[in-house]
């Protein structure tokens, strides 16, 4: 990946103007969430940072709840906050991220604060939004695909990923993502991790029962097929139909609902951020 372009200060970073992909972060976004774990886990160097996370406090199959609540203030974080919230915000998982690292035990070598890392898991963030935005709103072609690509970057950018890193334009990315997708891998131990996940495994037991089988299903669904078959996960043409009219559901209700009331869940999100700051509270 060519490194041409010139490097951009953490200020301009802080600055980059997401307004446009900030449209993305639909109520509707929940349900590819998991979906989008798996993908971010499914690089062996992310998925054992994951699994095996010293970081008691913000495991996702011990604090789901409170990770659910970071993961989604982060992106609120990056796709809608000023300037001063993505540095506040960025300092804070910094000093997480910091702890996330592989030792002599370690099946492979990871450190959270890898800035090519942290381009895999901004490219499958954005993968995400930029699908569930255009299930809503059309395909997006021409000069407005590349600019809400552009400003997707915010999504690697309010960490330590570098711009100059984020592939130079819309086809670079999808290169990228090429590429990197042939490089997945789940071992089994990575495979259980996200299949419980999946299942709602980390939840109550009633709970799981109850909304597991969805929550799996829409899981892999949203999946490429190069992620079900790295999980060695059964896809039939039945389970697809039931994932169509299951997003078609979804996509007709998003489309009804005014974007100020499909945002409000990460519009209050990033005001619980800044109450924070102003507490003293924990970010993360």
């Amino acid at each position: 990946m060519t490194q041409s372009r010139q490097r951009m200060s953490r200020a301009e970073l802080d600055r980059i103007d997401s307004s446009f992909f900030a449209k993305s972060l639909l109520s509707m976004g929940r349900t590819m969430s998991t979906a989008n774990v798996v993908m971010q886990l499914a690089n062996p160097a992310v998925g054992y940072g994951v699994a095996h996370s010293k970081v008691e406090n913000g495991r996702l199959d011990r604090h789901p709840i409170k990770r659910a609540r970071t993961t989604a203030a982060y992106l609120a974080v990056a796709a809608m906050g000023t300037a001063d919230d993505r540095r506040r915000y960025r300092q804070a998982v910094n000093r997480q991220h910091a702890q996330v690292r592989s030792d002599d035990e370690s099946p492979v070598e990871y450190n959270a604060m890898n800035p090519e890392l942290q381009l895999w898991v901004a490219a499958c963030l954005y993968f995400g939004w930029e699908d569930i935005y255009e299930r809503v709103h059309g395909r997006l072609v021409g000069a407005e695909r590349e600019a809400f690509y552009q400003q997707g970057k915010v999504c690697g950018t309010t960490l330590q990923m570098p711009a100059e890193l984020w592939p130079a334009d819309r086809s670079a990315f999808a290169a990228y993502w090429d590429e990197q997708v042939a490089k997945i891998e789940i071992d089994e131990e990575v495979r259980e991790f996200l299949i419980g996940i999946a299942n709602f495994g980390y939840a109550h037991p009633l709970i799981a029962k109850r909304f597991g089988p969805v929550k799996y299903r829409r899981t892999i669904g949203y999946l490429p097929q190069e992620f079900r078959d790295a999980l060695g996960v059964r896809w039939t043409d039945a389970d697809q139909a039931w994932f169509d009219d299951y997003l078609e559901h979804h996509v007709e209700r998003e489309r009804r609902t005014p974007l100020w009331l499909s945002q409000l869940p990460f519009r209050l999100l990033l005001w619980d951020v800044r109450l924070r700051c102003r507490l003293g509270r924990p970010l993360v």
